[in-house]
């Protein structure tokens, strides 16, 4: 008789801090193989030479980013699952860096996705907190912002962010400027924020500290992604 499974697909919710900001993709995916095999969960394996357990993240996190909001995707080998279970399992197999809060049912595909949250923290440096909001605000009330960016046909070019910028808010704080930030994120097209801190850097001569977290991801009707 053949064993039939029935595999269950589910969404994991992470957050990615700390010392785990400064990971790739790559060694992302590597860290949580390890955390899969060793939870013991009664996870699918992909089938061939190598089996591995399944899993897909929604969107690559730059490096350096933090992420209150990271996806990850595998599939369970039984519909009848203890989110809880599944929560301490994995955290007791991850490192500090990488938090697991949530396990749901997936509803929207990692494709969908057309746009990403970030809040971008600037410390100063050389200039005051006035002269540093200032300029920031200054920068993005410019006509356009031109920058140059690598793409994957052309290398270098030089592009105008200004158009991509879909929502901002800025904000002084009581030791830093922020900057709430609506940008196009997923497979069509994609800008950085860091784009924006190069700009300021080729206008101004003030030196800044930033840091950058993504929040949410929404797919093209601005529906956060779940």
């Amino acid at each position: 008789m053949v064993e039939v499974f029935v595999l269950k697909p589910v969404r994991i919710w992470f957050t990615k801090d700390n010392e785990c900001k400064y990971i790739s993709h790559l060694d992302l995916n590597r860290v949580v193989m390890r955390a899969l095999h060793k939870s013991k969960l009664n996870i699918w394996h992909t089938e061939g030479f190598n089996p591995h357990p399944f899993v897909t993240f929604a969107l690559p996190l730059s490096l350096g980013f933090k992420g209150v909001k990271e996806t990850m995707d595998i599939k369970l080998l039984d519909d009848d699952y203890n989110k809880e279970e599944i929560i301490s399992a994995l955290n007791n197999c991850l490192p500090s860096g990488i938090k697991v809060y949530d396990v749901t049912e997936p509803v929207m595909k990692a494709g969908k996705i057309a746009q990403a949250l970030f809040e971008i923290t600037l410390y100063p440096e050389t200039v005051d907190l006035d002269t540093l909001y200032n300029n920031f605000t200054e920068l993005l009330n410019q006509p356009e912002i031109l920058v140059m960016k690598k793409t994957k046909k052309k290398g270098l070019k030089e592009i105008d962010i200004k158009p991509h910028i879909l929502k901002v808010n800025v904000t002084k704080e009581d030791d830093c400027v922020k900057c709430n930030m609506l940008l196009p994120a997923g497979s069509t097209t994609n800008i950085n924020p860091t784009l924006f801190i190069n700009a300021y850097n080729e206008k101004y001569s003030d030196d800044v500290i930033y840091r950058i977290t993504r929040l949410d991801v929404f797919n093209d009707k601005g529906e956060s992604f779940k």
